[in-house]
């Protein structure tokens, strides 16, 4: 179990984060993140405390005949809650990735299979659409390429809310189709796929752009699938020339449009950096769930089975048409639940 003087350091440091804030003193802020931060993880410890402290009432009470009886099954039903109690209070220590209350950048593009793919890359934008609804999140769409079916080249989307990224993190992947396109007439089975990357927003104080390593050019706004009819010299991309990123954005307004690729180029630096740093962390021992591999084949939608399968926790749900109309809590609870028995374990190596 934690050591006692773990616990008692995280309360007062708990109690400090309330007096700063009572006096004003300090970033309000950065007090008030951290605050609401250990809130959760003080709770658990003052319930595990104040079970101890029951523990040790009625082990006091043993040593009284008249109340011998009453404190024993007292113990009894008390140690029976112990483990319980243990479990959730670990579950709150755990590390917490600081990028998991953050909003989102999502960014889908079909892979193999041709106007099927972007067909079903589609259809991954509107699962995703309708998770956030149901969640009360904003959803916006900053940047997508159409084909000429209502199929997807690529979308970039925007998620606002409360824990988006912690929410959507393992969806990062290859996720793979199989069922009879709309496109095939012979009515056979076809596999598809597409690759999904969720990408915590950017911070300004995370990434620090030399204006010197941008490329910032102008051009006409033209799209597939009818978009942009009215085409007009508002569109920008921006090259980080360090790194060779490209980001464009092709809203009305050129403005808008800087500022909106700005946020993407600064998200996708951001990710790099994550990226090196938990590769240079994991490089000693495998990869556990979240890794990020976009290159990982993770998910496979079955229409004809009407099955989802996740291959990392081997977890087969048949509620296909609930999962593409949004219906994703049980199988990212189950990815969550995994994330945190491998952090537990690690733990205690």
């Amino acid at each position: 179990m934690v050591p006692m003087d773990r616990l008692q350091q995280i309360a007062e440091r708990f109690e400090y984060l309330e007096a700063k804030m009572a006096t004003g003193d300090g970033d309000i802020a950065a007090l008030g993140r951290e605050y609401a931060e250990l809130r959760p993880v003080v709770e658990e410890i003052r319930t595990y405390q104040e079970m101890l402290a029951a523990i040790k009432g009625a082990e006091d009470m043993l040593a009284d005949p008249e109340m011998k009886a009453l404190a024993e099954e007292e113990l009894r039903d008390l140690r029976e809650k112990l483990p319980a109690l243990e479990a959730a209070l670990q579950l709150t220590l755990l590390p917490k990735d600081e990028a998991d209350a953050r909003p989102a950048m999502i960014e889908i593009r079909p892979g193999t299979g041709g106007e099927e793919a972007a067909l079903f890359a589609a259809d991954l934008l509107r699962m995703y659409q309708r998770y956030a609804e149901a969640r009360g999140w904003r959803f916006d769409i900053i940047e997508e390429q159409q084909s000429e079916l209502g199929g997807i080249r690529e979308v970039v989307a925007h998620v606002k809310g409360a824990n988006v990224f912690a929410r959507l993190k393992f969806e990062s992947g290859v996720h793979r189709v199989q069922r009879v396109p709309e496109t095939e007439s012979g009515g056979r089975i076809h596999t598809s796929a597409a690759t999904v990357a969720v990408l915590p927003e950017a911070e300004d104080v995370d990434i620090k752009i030399d204006p010197n390593d941008l490329r910032i050019d102008t051009m006409r706004a033209s799209g597939a699938g009818g978009q942009h009819v009215n085409t007009t010299d508002s569109a920008v991309r921006i090259t980080h020339i360090p790194t060779g990123l490209v980001v464009t954005s092709s809203e009305k307004s050129q403005h808008r449009n800087r500022e909106i690729a700005m946020q993407v180029l600064k998200t996708r630096l951001y990710d790099l950096e994550r990226s090196r740093v938990d590769g240079e962390r994991s490089a000693n021992r495998a990869a556990q769930v979240g890794s990020g591999d976009r290159s990982e084949r993770i998910r496979t939608y079955n229409f004809p089975q009407g099955r989802m399968t996740d291959h990392r926790i081997n977890l087969t749900l048949y509620k296909l048409d609930q999962v593409m109309g949004g219906d994703l809590d049980e199988v990212i609870d189950a990815l969550t639940a995994d994330a945190q028995a491998t952090l537990l374990a690690e733990m205690g190596e």
